[in-house]
């Protein structure tokens, strides 16, 4: 029965990201930003503008990004918090540049690509 409801969600959300970008409520987000609690203070309404921002990129590139890193990326950024869309775009960009990699290229090696 719990696969039942798993498969379903899944297929629900499937169908949600091909529509378009979903919602990410950033409030939380926001509010932890103003008060400091990720370790840096960012005002209010600056964070929401940047996500506002960052929503707005997702909302023109969202179907050039592959389905199956869309859905994936929101379930990681909202997996345990609500998420933010730059974290979601960040995500989004990460997995479609790893993928214009040349074959073997190695990454983290610094400058000069000491071997």
């Amino acid at each position: 029965m719990k696969s039942i409801i798993a498969m379903l969600m899944l297929a629900s959300a499937s169908i949600a990201f091909a529509q378009g970008v979903p919602t990410i409520d950033i409030n939380p987000s926001c509010r932890a930003a103003a008060k400091g609690s990720a370790g840096m203070q960012q005002d209010y309404e600056s964070c929401q503008k940047s996500e506002l921002g960052a929503r707005e990129i997702l909302v023109q590139q969202w179907a050039s990004f592959l389905a199956a890193d869309r859905g994936s990326c929101y379930r990681l950024t909202t997996t345990g918090t609500p998420g933010t869309y730059t974290e979601l775009l960040t995500c989004l960009e990460m997995k479609r540049d790893a993928r214009k990699l040349p074959d073997g290229a190695t990454i983290g090696q610094g400058i000069g690509g000491v071997r």
